[in-house]
């Protein structure tokens, strides 16, 4: 974990500890808190929480350029898994995210070109759709409901011991996506305001149509191709996007 450490410079590391220490706390206390009310808790969990959860990959960029980013994913997961067994709930949340946001890192290194990863942002709204209307998410969710709380990331409610929860594919490809956009030099602001932004949108539209649950990946997804449409146009036409890092 040292090797990609040390690409983060003091202010970013110092940052990163400071947010990983907020949604610690978060995790832990949040159930103490004055219960506010459904809305209020929709807003809190969509503007403040969701947001501060997805600083994690925005602040620890530099690192996903690491080689040692594999070995960073792995140690993060073997940290998750006895987390777990040793009962450290709120730990055991946040090292997840710390893990996924590391693994999607580490995916992006093995894309070699920008029309890689355009095609897998076409792809997997349609895939995670389908997984959640009829697949397999949709069968976790009802009927595995405790294997879904223990691999997803949830976003406690205040006053309350329930939780909304984001699967990990979701911030897999948050992190994956932002790094391409940092790797490729798009609109790498922009697309962390758009990627929060419609998953903000999408939390509060489950809320307002009371729905189970919406996929969060067709956010994610027009989160990274919207605010880069006219550069990934001008790519593609010039060079059929074959831009490489």
């Amino acid at each position: 974990m040292g090797g990609a450490a040390s690409v983060l410079n003091a202010r970013r590391a110092a940052a990163l500890a400071v947010v990983v220490a907020v949604l610690v706390a978060w995790d832990a206390g949040a159930g103490v808190l004055p219960d506010l009310g459904h809305w209020a808790d929709v807003l809190v969990i969509a503007l403040l929480v969701l947001p501060v959860t997805f600083a994690v990959p925005w602040v620890a960029l530099p690192a996903a350029t690491s080689r040692f980013i594999p070995h960073v994913a792995v140690a993060l997961v073997a940290l998750s898994f006895l987390l777990y067994l040793a009962g450290f709930g709120a730990l055991f949340n946040v090292s997840k995210l710390l893990a996924l946001t590391a693994i999607g890192y580490w995916f992006m290194s093995v894309f070699e070109a920008l029309s890689w990863v355009v095609l897998i942002a076409l792809i997997i709204p349609w895939v995670d759709v389908l997984s959640v209307w009829r697949g397999p998410t949709e069968y976790i969710v009802s009927e595995q409901p405790s294997l879904f709380d223990r691999v997803s990331i949830a976003f406690r409610l205040p006053g309350e011991e329930g939780s909304a929860n984001i699967g990990p594919p979701d911030i897999l490809f948050f992190s994956l996506f932002l790094a391409a956009a940092a790797r490729f030099e798009l609109r790498l602001h922009l697309t962390w305001i758009s990627m929060v932004g419609l998953l903000a949108l999408t939390l509060i539209s489950t809320n307002v149509f009371d729905l189970t649950g919406l996929p969060a990946l067709p956010a994610i997804a027009l989160g990274f191709l919207l605010p880069n449409a006219d550069l990934l146009w001008k790519a593609w036409r010039e060079r059929g996007l074959e831009i490489r890092g």
